[in-house]
């Protein structure tokens, strides 16, 4: 099992380092889905604003996970109109689910490919319930996956590579 060098106890709310590194994540939110968006139906198919969540979660921890899960989504909303107001409620959820599912599996499995997939259909899982309790539309709810399997694809192994290469940061 592959060992991330994780000082999550260096990220603390009081912390300056903390704020700091949930802007370098957010802004990894903002520019990645932009880039996405060029492309017809690219947030569908490439569901960027979780990446950095992911990614924010396994490196620095929760709180640093949760700063990003929530603030990415918010200012993209409000600068870019991406995504849709009607949208954030699920994906606030389908954020938290990340950092939630991502910090319990880090803790309990260590860091490995399989703690990120695992992370990346949890949130999947926790955010299609959310959706088909809001919608009670069974197709709107499995959205992701129809739709967005390519970018779930890109979360777990993409999102492994990427520990991996600042794995000594």
């Amino acid at each position: 099992m592959a060992t991330l060098t994780l000082q999550h106890e260096k990220y603390t709310f009081s912390a300056l380092r903390t704020y700091l590194a949930a802007l370098a994540f957010i802004a990894g939110n903002i520019v990645v889905p932009q880039l996405c968006h060029l492309i017809p139906r690219g947030g569908l198919i490439f569901l960027p604003i979780y990446f950095f969540t992911l990614v924010a979660t396994f490196k620095c921890g929760w709180k640093v996970g949760l700063l990003t899960a929530v603030l990415s989504p918010l200012v993209n909303c409000a600068f870019f109109g991406m995504p849709p107001v009607a949208s954030l409620p699920a994906i606030l959820v389908k954020s938290t689910a990340i950092v939630g599912a991502g910090w319990f599996l880090c803790r309990k499995m260590g860091f490995s490919i399989w703690s990120v997939l695992l992370t990346v259909l949890a949130y999947q899982a926790v955010g299609m319930a959310f959706e088909f309790i809001m919608t009670r539309d069974i197709m709107y709810a499995l959205q992701d996956v129809r739709i967005g399997w390519p970018g779930m694809l890109i979360q777990a192994v993409g999102g492994f590579l990427v520990l991996k290469l600042i794995e000594k940061w």
